[in-house]
């Protein structure tokens, strides 16, 4: 008979092991001796060790799951409960208790985790829908396509969630993605039509353009490049493949046009040019017709210096007013000299001003008069009123005076 702690083999040669419920019948050994027996159920329970270890090992370290991990114990249980091995049988069922509770802790931790991420996973898409709804009504029809496009990557990297919430949420963020296509596609469909219409009205102003790079009248013609000019700003753009060829031409058939009055308008200043200073000599001859001696021949004269000046053409027009205010002074001197002639000449009107003369003179002479008497009196306030209207008749008077000094005293 051999024994050890855990286990003995009696002399029929049955082997028990020790546990607290007594002991168990291991099996039966009769190819050796009792030790070997011992040897031999004691390697068994050294495997069980070393199995319990390595799942221990694999619950704590991998990804193994809850399921697959309980199968593997119940496994291991079932062979310590059948006492085929010899050695401390508790120990491992405590072993394989505790591993059940690691077990069930590593299920909760695993559901809790699974739960957040559901929950973070179905706070994402509902973000997700919101700006895509958002993005829905934009305007910007570039920029909002591409993060549309960058919300579906997005949405597919996302864990799913139960099927109700999950496709209640995609057929939102589906139909915003599908408003967005129709509104820009409507969009453009519009801009084409647009575009197509400014081809159009830029290919008749083009028409316009080239038909007039020809023409000769000026003013007329300069004036309708800018009204085609405001007109095609207003049409808007066409297509770009015709956009740039049409403002090619339509500026080319400016170009026709503005170089070619260039041309004439040099020619035309240079001509300007020279008139100007013909015009500067014949205002210089006639300011030496000042001052005025005898009128008679100082008229003839200045009427020979305009009839000159007449024949020659157009001066620059920055410089017209100068060389012409010079002739004018010069012709109103003439006129005021004629005009004094006239009045100093004129029977009548000398006569007229001497009258004038003759009753101011009396005017201020009464008022005077008046003006003593009040003082006089004692009335200074009507003193003070004659005087105020005695000032202004003698102002009257003193012009008169002057004006009849004109026509010789």
């Amino acid at each position: 008979m051999s024994s050890d702690p855990w286990g003995r083999v009696d002399e029929t040669g049955t082997v028990y092991v020790r546990t607290a419920d007594g002991e168990q019948v291991v099996g039966s050994w009769a190819a050796g001796s009792p030790e070997e027996a011992l040897a031999y159920f004691e390697r068994k329970y050294e495997g069980l060790v070393v199995e319990i270890g390595l799942l221990e090992k694999r619950v704590q370290t991998t990804d193994l799951s809850a399921k697959d991990a309980q199968t593997a114990i119940d496994h291991l249980r079932e062979q310590v409960d059948a006492h085929h091995a010899v050695g401390d049988l508790a120990a491992l069922r405590e072993r394989l208790d505790k591993l059940v509770k690691t077990v069930e802790s590593r299920r909760e931790e695993r559901k809790q985790q699974r739960a957040k991420q559901s929950d973070e996973a179905r706070k994402a898409k509902e973000d997700l829908v919101v700006e895509a709804e958002q993005l829905a009504q934009s305007d910007q029809w570039r920029a909002a396509g591409e993060r549309l496009r960058s919300l579906v990557d997005t949405w597919k990297g996302l864990p799913r969630l139960d099927r109700k919430s999950d496709d209640e949420l995609w057929h939102r963020f589906s139909h915003a993605r599908s408003a967005f296509s129709k509104r820009r596609k409507a969009h453009f469909a519009q801009l084409d039509a647009q575009r197509e219409e400014a081809r159009q009205t830029k290919e008749r102003l083009v028409a316009e353009a080239e038909a007039l790079s020809g023409s000769a009248d000026w003013g007329p013609t300069a004036a309708r490049y800018r009204e085609l000019m405001a007109e095609w700003k207003a049409a808007g753009r066409a297509q770009r493949e015709h956009e740039d060829d049409l403002w090619n031409r339509f500026r080319g058939a400016q170009d026709v046009f503005f170089a070619a009055r260039s041309s004439v308008f040099a020619e035309r200043d240079a001509e300007q040019s020279e008139n100007l200073k013909l015009k500067e000599e014949l205002a210089g001859e006639a300011e030496k017709l000042l001052p005025i001696g005898d009128l008679k021949s100082v008229r003839a004269a200045f009427r020979s210096i305009n009839e000159r000046w007449e024949a020659i053409g157009h001066v620059p027009r920055d410089a017209r007013p100068k060389v012409e205010g010079r002739m004018h002074a010069v012709e109103r001197a003439i006129q005021d000299a004629e005009e004094t002639e006239w009045r100093r000449t004129n029977p009548e009107a000398r006569a007229r001003a001497a009258g004038l003369t003759g009753q101011l003179q009396a005017a201020v002479d009464k008022l005077k008069a008046q003006i003593e008497q009040a003082r006089a009196q004692g009335n200074s306030s009507k003193a003070d009123k004659l005087e105020r209207e005695l000032e202004g008749r003698q102002a009257l008077l003193d012009q008169a005076l002057k004006g009849l000094q004109e026509f010789g005293g």
